[in-house]
């Protein structure tokens, strides 16, 4: 209906970072989501952040946790990505969330290589659990923009066909796409 009100959808932003999550590192990558957050979409979001340790054990439980109790729209998780032993977000994230949808790794690493030719070692993925969105990005803010410019496009749609919130992007910076109704 024209004139329903959309609740304002709910955007769940994690780092995992053993550094960060200690204080020994400043957390740019979950300010640098937001950032990006405020500035592309035009609807109503809550954001709700968490610095988590690197495994496998507190991003699927983070995971869920934003899911299931505080009913997340949209997961963006940031670092874990990498091949060293303590990057495991990919496998907590399937675990959490298990409908992968791997379209979006793909197309984030496509884009990423255009930069930097060490993106082939990144294992970003996106799954959902019902109908909450998880999208893994890089750990580096410029790599973010990147990845997020490359996939959000489809982040909108993807959303109204799992059942979460809407989220309307301003065109002017970044459209999306929808089918068009007929």
């Amino acid at each position: 209906m024209a004139n329903e009100i959309q609740r304002a959808a709910i955007i769940g932003v994690v780092t995992a970072s053993d550094r960060a999550s200690a204080g020994l590192y400043e957390d740019l990558s979950g300010p640098a989501i937001v950032a990006y957050l405020t500035k592309i979409l035009k609807t109503p979001f809550h954001i709700v952040r968490k610095i988590i340790p690197d495994g496998f054990e507190s991003v699927r439980d983070t995971l869920i946790e934003l899911a299931d109790k505080e009913h997340c729209d949209l997961i963006l998780t940031t670092g874990g990505t990498g091949p060293s032993p303590r990057d495991l977000t990919p496998e907590a994230t399937l675990a959490a969330a298990p409908r992968e949808l791997p379209g979006f790794g793909e197309l984030m690493r496509q884009e990423s290589l255009k930069q930097v030719p060490t993106a082939i070692l990144s294992r970003q993925t996106a799954a959902h659990r019902g109908a909450c969105l998880v999208i893994n990005l890089p750990g580096k803010p410029a790599s973010i923009e990147t990845c997020l410019n490359a996939v959000f496009p489809a982040v909108p749609y993807c959303l109204d066909l799992i059942g979460a919130a809407t989220l309307e992007t301003d065109a002017a910076i970044l459209k999306s796409f929808r089918p068009k109704q007929q």
